[in-house]
């Protein structure tokens, strides 16, 4: 593990090649003698582990970001790097089809009536600023189904060959962990030899697998609120309120990085107005509080630069 200052000015802890959990995480952070209140508490209540399916990549920017997208007609890294970055969109969908899928593997002989009996629960773990629908960089939110990026990448990146997955690393912020999945060209075998290939792995924290991005969190609540009780006997997960005082705790989530080095990743520009939605503030944003706009001023902003759209600018 190693430190260094990104863009923003933040301090990060990264680990290259690697996508860490906690745990070994805790012992690398511990080898250099790493000092937070967050990553080494003991008293986190017990949380589901599901295991999300996600089909589709989220981009935020702000007003400078988005007329620059427009002026392109896509993406480009705007900074001094190569390297083009989304996130995971996990919705309520993608939690309602996780919290299926783990109760359906956890409990594989429920009777039909313990199926209607079963109450929704993983919305109550599911609150970490992975989930939420607010920004924490803009007020603009490009949206793409996973599989026309990658298939974008491939026609315009690869020569038509099929784009390279790696793990790339683990970056550690004071209450944050990001796993970053790197995506190249085979013409770059060479420049990432290095970063081992994303592999179908059931333990690993994500791989890809049928057009679908599959995250398995460890941390997703940022402030712990409940905790998750088995009910084994009648084959039941609940989310029970803690009585103590919440617990603060690390949140981790998957951002993917495109390498495109200065060329621009290009979308028709009515398909990215048909991708673009408008985002309210997150409680904590990163970017400078300035650079988010009110839905009206987002809705001048956005009919300044498409001004053939017919339809409104939409609220993520």
């Amino acid at each position: 593990m190693y430190t260094r200052c990104n863009r923003r000015g933040h301090l990060e802890c990264v680990v290259d090649s690697q996508h860490l959990k906690l745990d070994d995480l805790k012992e690398e952070a511990l080898k250099i003698r790493l000092t937070n209140q967050y990553l080494y508490k003991k008293t986190i209540p017990a949380s589901p582990q599901p295991e999300f399916h996600v089909s589709h990549l989220k981009h935020d920017t702000n007003q400078t970001g988005l007329r620059g997208i427009k002026t392109d007609e896509g993406f480009r890294n705007p900074g001094r790097g190569s390297l083009l970055w989304w996130s995971l969109a996990v919705g309520p969908d993608e939690i309602a089809s996780a919290e299926r899928r783990l109760l359906e593997t956890t409990f594989p002989d429920r009777t039909e009536e313990q199926v209607q009996m079963q109450q929704s629960f993983l919305e109550k773990f599911t609150t970490s600023p992975a989930f939420e629908q607010t920004s924490r960089l803009g007020s603009y939110r490009f949206t793409f189904p996973l599989e026309e990026v990658l298939e974008a990448y491939r026609e315009q990146f690869c020569c038509g060959a099929q784009p390279v997955m790696r793990v790339y690393e683990t970056v550690l912020y004071k209450q944050e962990v990001m796993y970053v999945v790197l995506i190249h060209s085979p013409a770059n075998q060479k420049q990432f030899s290095k970063y081992p290939l994303l592999t179908d792995d059931p333990n690993s924290v994500c791989t890809y697998r049928d057009g679908c991005f599959i995250w398995r969190p460890e941390a997703m609540s940022e402030t712990h609120r409940y905790k998750l009780v088995r009910r084994r006997d009648e084959m039941q997960m609940e989310a029970v309120r803690m009585k103590r005082t919440p617990e603060f705790y690390v949140w981790d989530h998957v951002a993917v990085a495109l390498h495109v080095d200065k060329q621009v990743l290009n979308f028709d520009p009515d398909r990215l107005r048909e991708n673009l939605t408008w985002c309210d503030k997150a409680a904590v944003p990163i970017s400078r509080p300035h650079t988010f706009d009110y839905l009206i001023q987002a809705e001048d902003f956005v009919e300044g630069l498409w001004p053939d759209c017919p339809s409104a600018l939409q609220k993520t």
